[in-house]
């Protein structure tokens, strides 16, 4: 695709377009950090960033982008992992940082409004002052949650409360012409016509800025208590995880980890894990209005685990030892971030039942490819997180070995019946494995839907497709 190169007239139009032209970012005021994402496997400089405050202010700027043609590439908090938010074609960056409000909690309708740069954290911690609850839960908690929404992300508490795109009830998004409108409505459900709303979930800003956001809150639980289930092998701890499924008892949570990756996060925070007897663990949550709901679904989970051959079941049910463990799981990513010289992710999500085939077959990869990997993930939904690591290769042993794991995991995740992402998205960096493991009419399709939105592909261009 050609754009039109970025100029001074443009930026001048940029600098009206705007209420503070300090907002505007250029030459040297203009951050590395706008040049990558948290990863750092793509990296693009973008001509200029606006820190955006309002959608007029963005309506203004991407109708002028799309007469001239200039690409514009949404941007949250950076904290993606596959280059959705990377300037790859350069030209115009919105930053929506600085739209961060929330703007209303409304109790009587169980919805919170807010614009699109409040942090994950922040909009948690202002519903459940209001003893309420917005029960996504990625790891990241300083992503946006325009960020959040335009990744479906997911996240821990997914096996029972869903994912993004089940509490999304209303968006305002800025088309690429420049036009501001609404999709859904602060309404229970809706049969009425096509849901909009739902394509721009996970759509990872290839079809239009989200400058508003009104979301489903549910009342927040009173109780959780926590169990850390160490197992003799990672095959066993898997395994009883469809039995934990098909049981009764409903966790919030069901997340797997091995020593090694613990070992990273008790380096990287300074701190002791409660339990280190084994190489394979479960870490269950369950949450509920009383502590005795709560035991009468844990009890039966933990013999559940125990008949599977677990060697004990910890119970985690003070407030400090809780943040322990979970400040451990929360700290996986950047531990093995910390543990290498760099690193590049897979995130892949394959069926419930297979997803103890996949652990085992990522483990043995390794060996085979002659790389390190490291994994962890959500058990309950089946997504797994798979970090393959550089250390001191060189980098074309790096470029090489690094690609050949690369396709031989989701090469095993489409013959599992998976996809390529749970919930990190396709970006830039995963394009060549969504297209290999997409049918090209399901592609045609959704090239057709980008045209009809974005006729000139401006908006930003070079991702997913």
């Amino acid at each position: 695709m050609n754009y039109k190169a970025f100029d001074s007239c443009d930026l001048d139009f940029i600098r009206s377009a705007v209420s503070d032209p300090a907002r505007v970012l250029f030459g040297d005021a203009l951050a590395e950090e706008y040049s990558h994402d948290e990863l750092g496997g793509a990296s693009s400089r973008p001509d200029v960033v606006v820190q955006i405050v309002s959608a007029r202010e963005a309506s203004a700027v991407m109708a002028y982008a799309n007469t001239q043609h200039i690409p514009v590439t949404p941007r949250g908090a950076g904290t993606g992992l596959v280059g959705a938010s990377v300037a790859m074609a350069h030209g115009i960056m919105l930053d929506t940082t600085l739209m961060n409000h929330i703007l209303e909690i409304d109790e009587d309708n169980l919805t919170v409004t807010v614009e699109p740069g409040v942090l994950l954290m922040e909009l948690a911690a202002a519903v459940e002052a209001q003893g309420l609850f917005y029960p996504p839960d990625p790891g990241e908690k300083s992503a946006t949650i325009g960020g959040n929404i335009s990744t479906n992300a997911g996240g821990m508490r997914a096996v029972k409360y869903g994912v993004t795109r089940d509490y999304v009830h209303t968006l305002e998004v800025v088309l690429p012409n420049g036009k501001i409108v609404e999709f859904g409505g602060k309404v229970a459900k809706s049969s009425s016509g096509y849901a909009l709303k739902d394509l721009m979930v996970g759509s990872e800003g290839t079809l239009g800025l989200i400058t508003r956001a009104t979301l489903r809150l549910l009342p927040l639980p009173r109780k959780t208590i926590s169990l850390l289930v160490p197992f003799p092998t990672m095959a066993q701890a898997i395994r009883t995880v469809p039995v934990i499924v098909r049981s009764r008892a409903v966790p919030t949570a069901i997340e797997f980890m091995n020593r090694n990756v613990i070992e990273d996060a008790e380096n990287y925070l300074g701190k002791k894990f409660p339990d280190k007897q084994s190489d394979a663990y479960l870490l269950l949550k369950f949450d509920g209005e009383t502590t005795e709901e709560i035991e009468a679904e844990y009890e039966s989970v933990a013999q559940i685990c125990l008949e599977q051959g677990a060697l004990d079941v910890l119970i985690s049910d003070t407030e400090e030892r809780d943040e322990t463990i979970w400040k451990a799981r929360g700290a996986f990513l950047e531990a093995i971030k910390g543990s290498t010289t760099y690193m590049d992710e897979a995130d892949m999500v394959v069926p419930r039942k297979s997803v103890g085939e996949m652990v085992e077959y990522l483990h043995s990869l390794s060996e085979a490819v002659g790389i390190r990997i490291k994994s962890f993930g959500h058990a309950g939904d089946g997504n797994l997180h798979a970090y393959i690591l550089k250390d001191d290769l060189t980098e074309e042993q790096w470029e090489t070995r690094m690609h050949q794991a690369m396709d031989l995991i989701y090469e095993k995740a489409r013959a599992l019946g998976g996809h390529v992402s749970g919930e990190h998205g396709i970006g830039w960096a995963k394009k060549p494995y969504l297209k290999d493991s997409v049918p090209e009419e399901n592609l045609e399709l959704m090239r057709g839907i980008k045209h009809a939105f974005d006729p000139n592909w401006i908006l930003n261009p070079g991702k997913i497709f």
